[in-house]
């Protein structure tokens, strides 16, 4: 069976910038290696190459764009990317969402660099249609419940059910995550026991009082 999946979404939270980006990825890759799970940190472009430097875990950007080299000021080219030492990126996450065909087109770019993609979507119809795409990952999260106390296996457990059913109808090689209010052990055990491969969660770690702890029980909530 395919390792299970953790990606720690650091936002632009202060708790997860610049220094202390670093720190949290750390601590992330001493309980993936103590935990077995797969763990990947989603950071700033900004802090792709400190936070690469410093840990041998998978490092996400948070975004990149289609984009090939030339006159593209402002933007994220995948090139850079991969040199600056980041292995994939997240897509479309509902803090930052595109159009299908942008999504595709950064899909596309990763695969030919040979980088790793999870594509976001907002519930399973979506995530089924995303899924046609081929990345690796799509990650389930109503937009209604990210940053709240109550996780998406909670409140809607049929959407995990359905998620999975639906995209893997289109694409079994694909693992399914889920995110949303998801901030304890439990929340995570609900979530694999309703089908899904990860979790993709942020605050529920970065912001709490105790981001070691929090990661720790997260990982082991997938073992």
């Amino acid at each position: 069976m395919a390792k299970q999946t953790l990606i720690i979404n650091f936002k632009t939270y202060e708790q997860s910038t610049g220094g202390k980006a670093v720190k949290l990825a750390k601590i992330a890759e001493k309980i993936a290696k103590a935990t077995k799970v797969e763990i990947i940190v989603a950071v700033q472009a900004a802090d792709v190459y400190r936070v690469s430097k410093a840990v041998k875990i998978p490092v996400f950007v948070q975004h990149m764009d289609a984009i090939d080299y030339g006159q593209y000021t402002g933007w994220i080219l995948p090139e850079s990317v991969k040199a600056n030492g980041g292995s994939g990126c997240l897509i479309n996450h509902s803090e930052h969402k595109l159009n299908v065909d942008v999504i595709e087109g950064i899909v596309k770019r990763a695969k030919k660099l040979g980088l790793r993609t999870c594509v976001c979507a907002n519930d399973a119809e979506i995530g089924a249609a995303l899924s046609s795409l081929k990345p690796e990952f799509v990650a389930v999260e109503p937009p209604e419940l990210i940053g709240g106390d109550i996780s998406v296996s909670t409140a809607d457990p049929k959407l995990v059910v359905n998620s999975v059913r639906q995209i893997c109808d289109v694409n079994k090689a694909e693992k399914v995550l889920v995110g949303a209010g998801i901030k304890t052990k439990d929340d995570v055990v609900k979530s694999v026991q309703l089908g899904a491969r990860g979790i993709l969660v942020a605050s529920g770690i970065v912001k709490s009082k105790n981001p070691e702890l929090a990661i720790k029980e997260m990982a082991e909530g997938l073992k």
